[in-house]
């Protein structure tokens, strides 16, 4: 069984920061992952990758950041926690329905995840993509541990559906990438049934 899908709350072990969020969404009861991998976010996808193989959890790679956002937003709309997740890079490619998706709103939990990559250790730019939150009115949650970045991604679905607004939760190299234990919580229970109700008006 993959160590993150260990359903012992209490227990403590040493994460790296992507599979402390890979926890946290699964902790949080995702049911749909879309992606476009990219340094340096791609150990959260591998993560649930190999735990879709090993669990009910939908797991998918994408043509484009932008497909990713579109999908997840469609199953977020079918009430489903769905989790997308890009290096910053991807936010642009992303952007349009990112800003429609800032309007229209979700039913379902929904947590995109933005991992910028200051002093560009692995990417042709430095971007700080708090600004799309402050162009899009959307919340933005910036985690400053690993620890933190497990537990803020358990609550970024909870604020999703509380305002029924997508989060953006901003990582950094240095938090993606750092390894701290990291104390495991309850697992909640994972809805993989969604119903998309049409309302055209």
């Amino acid at each position: 069984m993959h160590k993150l899908l260990n359903d012992s709350p209490g227990e403590k072990i040493m994460l790296l920061g992507n599979e402390a969020i890979a926890r946290g969404a699964i902790e949080a009861g995702v049911a749909f992952a879309t992606t476009y991998p990219g340094t340096p976010s791609s150990e959260i996808s591998l993560n649930l990758f190999q735990m879709s193989q090993e669990s009910d959890l939908y797991f998918e790679y994408s043509t484009n950041e932008k497909v990713a956002l579109e999908v997840a937003a469609a199953a977020a709309n079918s009430g489903l926690r769905t989790f997308c997740m890009m290096k910053h890079v991807g936010l642009n490619v992303a952007a349009d329905p990112l800003m429609t998706l800032a309007y229209v709103g979700v039913t379902g939990g929904m947590v995109i995840l933005s991992a910028d990559d200051p002093a560009m250790f692995s990417s042709q730019n430095e971007q700080d993509n708090r600004y799309y939150a402050k162009f899009g009115n959307l919340p933005m949650l910036e985690p400053s541990s690993v620890p933190e970045a497990k537990e803020m991604m358990r609550y970024a679905f909870d604020l999703s559906e509380e305002l029924h607004q997508p989060v953006l939760l901003r990582t950094t190299t240095r938090i993606n990438h750092s390894n701290a234990f990291v104390t495991f919580g309850d697992m909640k229970p994972r809805q993989t049934k969604g119903e998309f109700i049409r309302e055209p008006s």
